[in-house]
């Protein structure tokens, strides 16, 4: 039988995992691929809110947001809930809103799109690991059309 969390401990995780979804969304804008991917377990499924085929692996994820183009962007993410399982998993749900634009000079603003903002969410599987919590699943999806 798992030991049950004490109110300071199921805090405590549910801070740890609200903290890795704002550090995701950081480096995502900072566009520091090695360090999104590295939020991800070895054998993490990610899926964007964009659609497409879920990308398997901490490997196949960097190597997706390599291929990627360069874009100016800024993520706000917001109504996070994070739902505790156990000292080592946990769920969590948050809103997000993405504005992007084509990359600027040096020292100019970028141009918003036109397909700006857009608007989604993401559910969440976090685990503990050695590496401190991880992404174990994340998929997103829209709640608007473009």
């Amino acid at each position: 039988m798992t030991p049950k969390l004490t109110d300071a401990e199921r805090r405590a995780i549910e801070a740890d995992c609200e903290r890795l979804i704002k550090h995701y969304v950081n480096l995502n804008d900072a566009q520091d691929w090695p360090a999104v991917a590295a939020l991800y377990t070895e054998d993490a499924v990610f899926r964007r809110p964009s659609g497409g085929d879920a990308i398997e692996g901490r490997a196949a994820i960097l190597a997706s947001f390599l291929a990627r183009p360069p874009r100016a962007q800024r993520h706000v993410i917001a109504n996070v809930v994070v739902e505790v399982d156990d000292a080592d998993h946990a769920r969590a749900f948050s809103v997000i809103v993405l504005y992007q634009g084509d990359p600027a000079e040096p020292g100019a603003l970028p141009a918003m799109s036109a397909n700006s903002p857009l608007v989604g969410w993401f559910r969440d599987k976090l685990v503990r690991t050695g590496e401190g919590w991880r992404f174990a699943e994340r998929v997103g999806g829209l709640d608007f059309r473009r």
